[in-house]
């Protein structure tokens, strides 16, 4: 079963993880962020190129100014084709393949009953991010210093969002998720829990209370994405009434350094 289709979806997914620096060419928008995520740095291939293998060359140049490899994040559709060819050509790899999963509207009564959390499983929501929360995120998908925390912090604050943190029984926190508001939707990013206290259903605590949130705000629908070698997480959200609306992979020239995935 396929999600309904979010209108605009790649736009709203540029909106709530803003690259700080960007190039718009009118069919393309290069992005770049220090080297913090992939999806940060990466070439965003809005429209088909009328010329690819020169918009391909302006990518090339940009990105070395910065010293960052060239990557693309490209769907798996059919007007990727020209695309994905000029990529094989040029020995482009194929990396991280990812799902966006999607739903509609959160009811406040259903199988998740996202408007109610059980007892003792108080969730933290806030507008901004606490230190707690991220240096829970930072030790589960960071790579990198504080500098690149930073960067990371700028991302993520680019965009209107709610933070939800969950803690453990002694106060550590536990899992932490962001739902960044975008055009009437919102954006599930950021679940990361705590390694020695997964399976104790803390993301889903997590989840709740976002979708909850995003309830109460009366948002059309949600969008999220998840690693295709991630089935853990899959089926999370799937229990939660997720349904892949897509995939896309990143496309780099060759791989310089590990950059965080989605």
């Amino acid at each position: 079963m396929t999600a309904e289709p979010i209108p605009a979806l790649e736009v709203l997914m540029d909106a709530a993880w803003p690259a700080p620096d960007r190039h718009d060419t009118g069919e393309w928008v290069l992005r770049a962020a220090e080297g913090v995520t992939q999806r940060a740095n990466s070439v965003w291939p809005r429209a088909s190129a009328a010329d690819p293998a020169a918009a391909a060359r302006e990518a090339v140049a940009w990105y070395r100014k910065r010293r960052l490899p060239v990557i693309y994040q490209v769907f798996n559709n059919a007007s990727a084709a020209p695309l994905n060819a000029l990529l094989d050509r040029l020995g482009f790899t194929n990396q991280s393949e990812t799902l966006v999963m999607a739903m509609g509207p959160a009811a406040p009564e259903g199988p998740l009953q996202v408007g109610r959390l059980p007892a003792g499983a108080a969730v933290e929501l806030a507008e901004h991010p606490s230190a707690e929360w991220l240096e829970l995120w930072w030790s589960v998908d960071g790579r990198g210093g504080a500098g690149a925390l930073e960067t990371a912090r700028a991302i993520l604050t680019g965009c209107p969002s709610l933070y939800a943190l969950v803690r453990d029984d002694s106060g550590r926190p536990a899992a932490v998720g962001r739902l960044a508001l975008a055009g009437g939707y919102g954006g599930l990013y950021c679940m990361a829990t705590r390694p020695d206290a997964r399976l104790r259903g803390y993301a889903t605590r997590v989840l709740r209370s976002l979708l909850a949130a995003g309830a109460a705000r009366n948002l059309d629908g949600y969008w999220l994405l998840v690693t295709a070698a991630n089935p853990g997480a899959r089926e999370l959200y799937a229990r939660s009434g997720f349904r892949e609306a897509g995939r896309y992979f990143y496309r780099q020239e060759r791989p310089r350094r590990h950059l965080t995935g989605c």
